[in-house]
């Protein structure tokens, strides 16, 4: 499902944030995260005030029915000038869904792969430009491991060890994405647990995403295996990545859920199509 190509819409203006402490650290590694990746726009910002054309307040995606059809018609217009082809309504729905999703679970997941880090970012906090898949930044706390330079700080918790931050992690992804898994379902017209698999597809695709843009897939596809090992509800199923024998062992896996591309593209299947089994 590729980017659209116009012009990014300017970032919603913004009001003060709670924490400093935990806001200011993210401005740098989403910084480097642009860097790495031009799939990645993210800025670190407080919770948004008014937004500007092509962006909507996260508070309103889990709160307002008409924030999500309009985000929904908007990905039904995007994907007819990408494609020529007008969507079925669920599909278009389904990306929408895992747009918003990509983008908001490296909001978290990209911290905590590059930093070791894991930001609370509630819906409040958050503007989602939804043209080039952007998203502005508010955090209400910081979490991190004994060591770290922000241990001590307003707004920072420091937690034991490597499994207590990923656990950090998949209860953050959680609490962000339910009231949005929960607006878009009557949209999308699948069951919560195949909703959840989404997440978990977009969660283990976005850190995959950065191991491979670092040019270390291998270390990026073991911190994806162990943060979704399959036995972590709310999320469906293990990261699960393997060896591919069509890339010289290059790792891959296999998702959760059809994203549906074979509706637009019925001779396509995406490499990690479920539909391939």
């Amino acid at each position: 499902m590729p980017l659209s190509t116009t012009p990014a819409a300017p970032a919603p203006s913004v009001a003060s944030v709670a924490s400093v402490a935990s806001v200011e650290p993210l401005a740098g590694v989403y910084r480097r995260l642009g860097e790495i990746s031009p799939l990645v726009r993210i800025q670190a910002g407080p919770a948004p005030q008014e937004t500007a054309a092509g962006w909507v307040e996260g508070r309103r995606l889990g709160r307002e029915a008409e924030a999500v059809e309009g985000l929904v018609a908007a990905e039904e217009r995007r994907i007819e000038q990408a494609y020529g082809k007008a969507p079925r309504r669920d599909v278009a729905a389904t990306w929408a869904f895992q747009r918003y999703t990509f983008t908001a679970c490296l909001a978290m997941s990209g911290p905590w792969y590059l930093e070791r880090r894991v930001p609370r970012v509630p819906l409040e906090l958050v503007a989602y430009g939804w043209r080039e898949r952007e998203m502005t930044v508010g955090a209400e706390a910081m979490t991190c491991l004994p060591g770290d330079p922000l241990e001590g700080l307003p707004g920072v918790r420091t937690v034991a060890g490597p499994e207590a931050l990923r656990a950090e992690l998949r209860s953050a992804v959680a609490e962000h994405l339910a009231p949005v898994l929960e607006a878009f379902q009557p949209h999308v017209r699948r069951r919560p647990h195949a909703l959840w698999g989404m997440v978990t597809d977009q969660l283990a695709g976005g850190v995959w995403h950065l191991g491979r843009a670092l040019g270390d897939a291998g270390a990026a596809t073991a911190a994806a295996d162990a943060l979704l090992p399959g036995s972590t509800p709310p999320y469906v199923g293990a990261a699960g990545f393997r060896p591919s024998a069509d890339l010289d062992g290059e790792p891959t896996r296999t998702r959760t859920n059809c994203c549906l591309y074979y509706t637009i593209r019925p001779d396509e299947l995406c490499a990690t199509c479920p539909r391939k089994r």
